[in-house]
């Protein structure tokens, strides 16, 4: 049976757990350099870390529940890419939509073969035989890590893949997680794990175990925090199975990462940049599809246009600022998260700003920084600060900032001002 639309749950059973957080150590595991391809199990120093992480394995492998983990990308909640029960119990958690696809988290290619494929017993010459040629240059160089690729589903007669992984697609997606904690849980379990943003849906993506808990609290039986999640969006997707190969979500990794280090067939990668997406339009990867990174503030993106140095800039929002706060009625605070000309702003040359809880905070100084900042400033300032609007000055679409701006245009909706 396949999910259509949403889940809903139903009140009764939309909190039915105590969620546990267990503290883990990712700096107490260790993978030798040969695991991601033969699947050697990591060593765990700290006995209560191994502890945790043994139990978090225990519900991935042996019921039909979710557990919540921290990648270096974001958070992520996660259940057997193997079990249709445990995959809708991801999309109940989340009241995520079901035909939005889902990423498959392997701890090695030897774990993809034998548990997706299943194939046992192949030796070096064909560990990567389930795994195009376009692919190799890319995962040898970022492999573990936030790249995500697209596999073709395995043949019916063999296929252990739940169809709710895909969203009943011939394609599904995978990547090994870098992060050490995510890695062991998917090594122990020995269980490919499906596992989106431990978010409710729309909200902005976890970095931190305190983001899962205040969404999901009460809906999942258990939060590993491992402490902050280093790259801050999501894992970059690619589909090589088509020429030209695509870009069809910018995350960890840069559109330059991939042209570079791909070689030949990857330098006319194009770039997925689909506005809109039809109702009944299937998608090949998640935060394609529904509004994405949302907080419940409103969210205005200033899209920069062109470089007028910082005292025009300033000027340019006062004019905006202005604006925007005119449409709002009863709005008492505000957010200004500034990357570089908006940063030291008088306040105080803002019109009507005496009217107004006024609060600056920078995103960064690079591009590292701000997409590692980006979710976690934007939940604080909604949910702590708890602010009625939210101001966004974005950032050049290179590098880091091609995923940065995609993510701030689905959290302000589109709504964007050339800044």
């Amino acid at each position: 049976m396949f999910i259509r639309r949403l889940i809903r749950p139903n009140m009764s059973s939309s909190l039915r757990f105590h969620t546990k957080v267990l503290q883990v150590k990712p700096e107490s595991i260790t993978f030798s350099p040969n695991s991601i391809w033969d699947g050697s199990l990591p060593v765990i120093s700290d006995p209560e870390t191994k502890q945790a992480l043994l139990e978090a394995a225990h519900i991935i492998r042996d019921t039909d529940e979710t557990v919540a983990f921290p990648t270096e990308t974001v958070y992520g909640l996660g259940g057997s890419s193997l079990n249709d029960q445990s995959v809708i119990n991801i999309y109940k958690a989340k009241n995520r939509p079901s035909d939005n696809p889902l990423i498959s988290h392997i701890s090695s290619i030897d774990q993809l073969n034998r548990k997706i494929y299943s194939e046992t017993g192949l030796g070096p010459s064909d560990i990567l035989k389930n795994i195009p040629e376009s692919y190799h240059k890319l995962i040898e160089k970022l492999w573990p890590g936030p790249l995500t690729i697209l596999l073709p589903v395995p043949p019916a007669s063999t296929s252990t893949l739940s169809k709710l992984t895909t969203a009943d697609q011939p394609t599904f997606a995978v990547r090994i997680p870098s992060d050490p904690v995510a890695r062991a849980l998917i090594a122990l379990s020995d269980t490919p794990i499906a596992a989106p943003s431990a978010n409710a849906s729309t909200r902005p993506s976890p970095t931190l175990a305190s983001h899962v808990y205040h969404d999901l609290q009460g809906k999942i039986p258990l939060i590993l925090d491992g402490g902050a999640c280093k790259v801050g969006v999501e894992s970059t997707v690619v589909d090589g199975l088509c020429s030209p190969p695509l870009l069809l979500r910018p995350g960890g990794f840069t559109y330059e990462d991939i042209v570079n280090i791909g070689g030949s067939f990857w330098k006319d990668c194009k770039v997925e940049n689909m506005k809109t997406i039809k109702a009944n339009e299937k998608v090949r990867t998640p935060g394609m599809k529904y509004k994405h990174y949302a907080p419940s503030a409103k969210v205005v993106l200033l899209e920069p246009s062109k470089d007028d140095g910082k005292l025009e800039k300033q000027s340019h929002f006062k004019d905006i600022f202005r604006r925007e706060t005119a449409q709002i009625p009863n709005l008492q605070k505000i957010a200004i998260l500034t990357t570089k000309y908006l940063d030291g702003i008088s306040l105080s040359s803002l019109d009507d700003s005496h009217l107004y809880n006024i609060l600056v905070k920078t995103l960064g100084q690079n591009g590292e920084e701000i997409q590692a900042n980006l979710f976690a400033a934007l939940r604080h300032v909604d949910e702590e600060d708890k602010v009625d609007l939210i101001f966004v000055e974005g950032i050049p679409e290179e590098d880091e900032g091609l995923a940065v701006m995609n993510r701030l245009r689905k959290a302000a909706a589109n709504n964007c001002i050339d800044f």
